[in-house]
């Protein structure tokens, strides 16, 4: 392992993509310390044990050389269930959730020669850290052009969770979407940090018929829309997985669009995969810093955003998803 962090020093300013030579031995010890409430919670960490139990298959990995953890929550938690992991000598030890990054950065220095990944964040600044990331913003461009063009009342919404770092970029990346479908469109947005029912009924009485909400505290603004639709009017909801795993039940379903989904399971599977074949995914994400690990967007499949009814997007959308790929819309913020 110490070879692998020898080889990614000596490389760093030689490439943008660093894959490290490594000495594992043939049985890869692997872990995985999941979020809050651990499996079942129809969000991150059922897609992030999808992609783990993949890449065991995929890797003829034995069941015995994998551990599973789960934290209560807290900052002391977390730091003593990944210490023990990196004291049993895992060699990739895989955290998922932002949650973890106080962790992961402080248990990364105190074991230099263990790799660690985190998953949905890019803040760990260490040689051995594969902060795994997603450009949910190029996501949420394609999904505003995709209700812009959807909508038949020519008004759409966005609510966002104000306590969020991201949400004020989010609202523009959405508006700056929504406008690239339809020139015309009217675009509502709030950026709220309580209740959200009065604003999504206010939305709805100016004439949207599309919403897109990143609210991920509550099911609340999901609910609010299906109590307000009848068999006369329908407004239908778009949002972000697994943030929002409420989506998956029925209740969403009925009255959504499209998802854009983060693939908690593809990063788990491919830094598996890498650590297995002795590499590591650790592109520069910032040089100043000394960020690496990877950014999924559309152009890998890391970001998708499809319709809840399978229904192909028309072809602007897909116009616009080409450009996205191209990597000809710039000046999205991360």
């Amino acid at each position: 392992m110490a070879k692998r962090f020898t080889a990614l020093l000596i490389s760093i300013f030689l490439t943008t993509t660093l894959l490290t030579p490594s000495t594992q031995a043939a049985g890869t010890k692997i872990a995985i310390a999941y979020e809050a409430g651990g499996k079942g919670d129809n969000g991150i960490n059922d897609l992030a044990s999808l992609g783990l139990e993949r890449a065991i298959k995929k890797n003829n990995i034995s069941r015995l050389d994998v551990r599973e953890q789960i934290t209560d929550g807290t900052l002391g938690d977390r730091i003593t269930r990944v210490r023990f992991l990196a004291k049993s000598r895992y060699q990739l030890i895989i955290c998922v959730g932002a949650g973890y990054a106080d962790t992961v950065r402080r248990i990364s220095i105190e074991f230099p020669n263990t790799q660690f990944a985190i998953i949905d964040d890019q803040s760990v600044a260490m040689t051995n850290v594969s902060n795994l990331s997603f450009a949910t913003e190029e996501g949420i461009y394609l999904a505003a052009s995709a209700l812009a063009l959807a909508s038949k009342s020519g008004k759409i919404g966005f609510i966002g969770d104000k306590s969020e770092a991201s949400a004020v970029n989010y609202s523009q990346v959405f508006a700056r979407g929504a406008v690239a479908a339809n020139s015309k469109i009217k675009v509502s947005s709030k950026l709220l940090d309580d209740s959200t029912a009065d604003e999504v009924k206010t939305q709805v009485a100016t004439g949207i018929d599309q919403l897109f909400s990143t609210w991920a505290r509550s099911d609340e603004v999901i609910a609010t829309i299906a109590a307000l639709n009848d068999g006369s009017k329908q407004v239908l909801i778009s949002g972000l997985l697994p943030d929002q795993y409420f989506l998956n039940f029925t209740i969403g379903k009925k009255n959504q669009y499209l998802t854009i989904s983060k693939r908690f399971d593809l990063a788990v599977e491919q830094v598996i995969s890498a650590e297995v074949a002795g590499k590591g995914i650790l592109d520069i994400l910032d040089s100043k810093k000394g960020i690496y690990g990877h950014r999924y967007n559309i152009k890998d499949g890391g970001v998708v955003v499809k319709t809840v009814s399978g229904a192909a997007f028309p072809a602007k959308v897909l116009s616009i998803m080409a450009d996205l790929k191209a990597g000809k819309v710039k000046n999205f913020k991360p």
